[in-house]
């Protein structure tokens, strides 16, 4: 038995709408609606700026340390469990940043366990929202319900501020808190009407022997090759998320300017998505994540350029338009070349690659701007994107011609042989 499904089946995306899509977009709202806010939070219960710039990063920290965690716990339970559990300790967390004691240091303390919480969560429901994704559609669709719900995710995480803001206007900064645990809520609502998959207890079983360990022995390989070139693509792309707001204030913008350019960048990003997807499936996923990395490069290298709030939109659009054609690819990629048996264990290391780039790139781009300047700065995380596309081309499986399936596997390993031998 494959997990696999029959690519020849008839198969429609809408099919899986409400069950992957709508908690994705609600998932990305929960997200977008604190941070803007983490910061703020942080310095109203008595935080430095230091400090409060730690607690925004703690997101990040949580995803990255539960990772692994993740895909074991999602291999026990079950995708469908997994996502309810992402949303319970999504809404702890979201409780415990809604304590309040005044600006003392258990405030911090509590306030800083909840963003951890949410971190880890969302660790925990991406990677369970993706294999859910990647059994339930057929091969020659993977690109594009992998893009569409990278996609919504980025809905979600666009229009989140706008409602965490109108909250805020009516009761204050909690309510941005209160928008989140209720998208989270809604979310879980969701996936408890959706059933689970039933990959059968064979199969179960076989991914449940599987250890992260054994993972890495199988794959290292592919974690050295293909795996350092998503590391660098998350590094560019983390890093762009800086470079607007930085730049625009270099170039003397005032906040707002900055943010409106932010919006738009935004906009455009999250808007792209399902061509891409379609493109891949159709033409294979070099098409899209080659000019993906190199849009994205070729725009941080004009960005040092721009001098007025006209050239920085411009400029910004195309960085957003690079980064949302190439909305989906890296759990694009992670499914083509994911064992089917321990496909949650695979993904689990995957995404800590993916999280590692992600931390680099603004590493990165601190370390060149204060060898010389933004500009420079800028520039090299530009170049960092050229490293990224060579990486990408080197080692994207070639697709064999007129279907979406790889030429080269990749995934061959004592894992996916447990079923098949």
């Amino acid at each position: 038995m494959s997990p696999d499904r029959d690519e020849s089946a008839e198969f429609r995306l809408r099919s899986v709408a409400v069950a992957a899509y709508a908690p994705a977009t609600l998932f990305g709202i929960a997200q977008g609606a604190i941070l803007p806010v983490i910061v703020a939070s942080s310095f109203a219960r008595g935080a430095s700026a230091s400090t409060a710039a730690f607690v925004g990063a703690l997101i990040g920290i949580g995803s990255l340390v539960t990772n692994i965690p993740s895909g074991m716990l999602a291999t026990r339970v079950g995708e469908r469990s997994a996502m309810l559990i992402a949303a319970l300790i999504t809404a702890a967390g979201l409780v415990l940043c809604l304590i309040d004691l005044g600006r003392s240091s258990w405030s911090l303390v509590i306030y800083g366990a909840g963003v951890v919480l949410i971190g880890g969560a969302s660790s925990i429901y991406n990677l369970a929202r993706q294999a859910y994704l990647t059994e339930m559609v057929p091969l020659h669709m993977r690109a594009r319900a992998l893009s569409a719900l990278g996609g919504w995710m980025r809905v979600g995480i666009f229009a989140g501020p706008f409602l965490g803001a109108a909250a805020i206007g009516l009761i204050g900064i909690p309510g941005a808190y209160y928008v989140s645990l209720l998208a989270t809520l809604l979310a879980a609502a969701i996936v408890y009407r959706v059933p689970d998959l039933d990959l059968g207890e064979e199969h179960r079983q076989a991914s449940a022997g599987v250890t992260t360990l054994g993972v890495v022995r199988s794959h290292w390989r592919l974690f050295l090759t293909l795996g350092t070139g998503v590391l660098l693509l998350q590094a560019i792309r983390q890093s762009r998320q800086s470079v607007i707001p930085l730049w625009a204030s270099h170039i003397g913008l005032s906040p707002t300017d900055a943010s409106i350019i932010y919006g738009i960048a935004g906009a455009i990003d999250a808007l792209t998505f399902y061509p891409a997807g379609r493109v891949m499936d159709i033409r294979g996923r070099r098409w899209v994540a080659i000019p993906s990395v190199l849009i994205m490069a070729l725009s941080l290298l004009l960005m040092p350029l721009t001098h007025s709030m006209l050239a920085l939109v411009l400029v910004a659009v195309l960085l957003g338009f690079g980064n949302g054609i190439g909305s989906g690819i890296v759990m694009t990629l992670a499914a083509d070349v994911s064992p089917s048996v321990g496909r949650l264990t695979f993904l689990g290391v995957w995404r800590e690659l993916s999280d590692a780039g992600a931390a680099l790139g603004p590493m990165i781009l601190s370390a060149a701007t204060g060898i010389a300047g933004l500009g420079f700065g800028i520039v090299v995380s530009g170049g960092v994107g050229f490293a990224a596309a060579g990486a990408l081309w080197a080692w994207i499986p070639r697709r064999r011609a007129g279907t979406g399936e790889p030429t080269e596997r990749l995934r061959a390993g004592p894992a996916d042989r447990v079923l098949s031998g």
